[in-house]
């Protein structure tokens, strides 16, 4: 398997949810299991179905943030020379040419991207369009909505 780019802020989040998965919600579900298990018959059991199915799915979780973060390439913008190039956790300023909003993304990777807190992922049209640009520099690209265009306005590397 490749490596996956992944911010060092992305990172620590992964792992803040994997130490919540096994210290906090692991426990918490087995407990509910053998709860669920004293009552009785388990194939009319709904709390014992329901936990286990709860059961599942954090130990899934457990595994795919495992994977993740074992084939990780870790990114800290903060360490890369700030030569005014866009490139992956670099945040952007554009002002869009038709409306002259202005508006900021940061460059992420895929499992990190949230669209409402400015993180963009390094494989949108958006974040593909804008790599390797500089300020001052024009972007087209196709959006779900048509063609939009922006202007980039300032790249930070923080």
């Amino acid at each position: 398997m490749s490596k996956v780019p992944l911010t060092a802020s992305g990172a620590e989040m992964l792992r803040e949810e994997l130490n919540d998965l096994k210290s906090n919600q692991r426990p918490r579900v087995i407990q509910a299991i053998a709860d669920a298990r004293e009552h009785g018959d388990l194939k009319e059991n709904a709390e014992y179905h329901a936990a286990r199915e709860q059961q599942s799915f954090i130990e899934g979780r457990i595994k795919d943030i495992e994977g993740k973060l074992s084939h990780a390439q870790i990114i800290d913008i903060t360490q890369m020379k700030p030569d005014g190039k866009i490139i992956f956790g670099a945040t952007v300023e554009l002002t869009d040419l038709d409306t002259d909003e202005s508006v900021t993304y940061q460059i992420v990777g895929d499992d990190e991207a949230d669209i409402k807190k400015g993180l963009i992922s390094f494989s949108s049209p958006l974040a593909r369009a804008m790599i390797g640009k500089i300020e001052g520099d024009d972007i087209a690209f196709d959006a779900p909505g048509g063609l939009r265009e922006y202007e980039v306005v300032k790249v930070s590397y923080i």
